[in-house]
This record gives structure tokens, sequence and C-alpha cells, in this order.
């Protein structure tokens, strides 16, 4: 019984989330020292969904969404 009511809550948790599309702010392109990195950010309460859609090949994913996490932290505190 306790697995159907924590499946049931699981269910409700997911629903309140939300689709991050629905938050989409324009794109934002940010020149770094390995080149462009270009951003999706979200509404400034939503900073931990904002990731990379475009960074130099020299880049990894971790370092261009930590960029864009940094970028969205910025405006949010501007």
């Amino acid at each position: 019984m306790k697995f159907v009511f924590l499946a049931l809550g699981c269910v409700v948790l997911a629903g309140c989330i939300g689709d991050p599309r629905d938050y989409e702010t324009t794109p934002v392109s940010l020149e770094t020292s390995k080149g462009t990195v270009v951003c999706q950010l979200y509404t400034p309460e939503r900073v931990l969904w904002d990731r990379s859609i475009s960074r130099p090949q020299n880049m990894t994913v971790e370092e261009a969404d930590n960029i864009c996490r940094a970028e969205g932290e910025r405006q949010k505190n501007a």
C-alpha cells in the first residue's frame, strides 16, 4: 500500500513541475576566451534549468552549461 501512495505522490509532483520550454527566453550569446557560447536561459526563478545550446569544440558541455548558469545568476541578481 505504501508503494501506491509513493507512486501517486510522484505522479502528482511531476504534474506540478511543468515543461521547461514554457519558460524559455531568447537565447543569449556569450563571448568567452574559448569562443562563443549560446545559452538557453529560462525565467530568473529557474536558473538551474539554464544550459548551453551551442559551444566551442574545445569546451565541455559541463563547462558551457556552468557559464550559462552563471549568466542566469548574473541576470537574476542584476
